[in-house]
């Protein structure tokens, strides 16, 4: 198996997390369930910082996001599939 480019920690999760260096736009990514090792590809349709969320399906501002079968925040301005999401669409809930 190649080496994935996306990580998704939980079945229900709907962002995955970049695992490689210097993520271009339009890349067809390996994308890997860590909790059942099952796998998918998608294309990313920015390029995207390791370390940094990529949305797994359409978002509209109010949705809340899951990482890790965990709620981590709201998407504050729409997202794509394939999207980066990060500060400039993503915000907690805590303030």
């Amino acid at each position: 198996m190649a080496e994935p480019h996306l990580l998704v920690h939980h079945n229900g999760d709907n962002v995955g997390v970049v695992v490689i260096e210097n993520l271009k736009a339009g890349t067809e990514m390996l994308c890997v369930v860590t909790e059942d090792n099952s796998d998918f590809t998608m294309v990313v349709n920015h390029d995207v910082p390791i370390g940094h969320k990529v949305a797994l399906v359409d978002f509209s501002a109010g949705d809340t996001v899951m990482k890790y079968g965990q709620d981590i925040g709201r998407i504050t301005a729409s997202a794509g599939k394939g999207d980066h999401v990060h500060v400039q669409n993503l915000k907690t809930k805590r303030w």
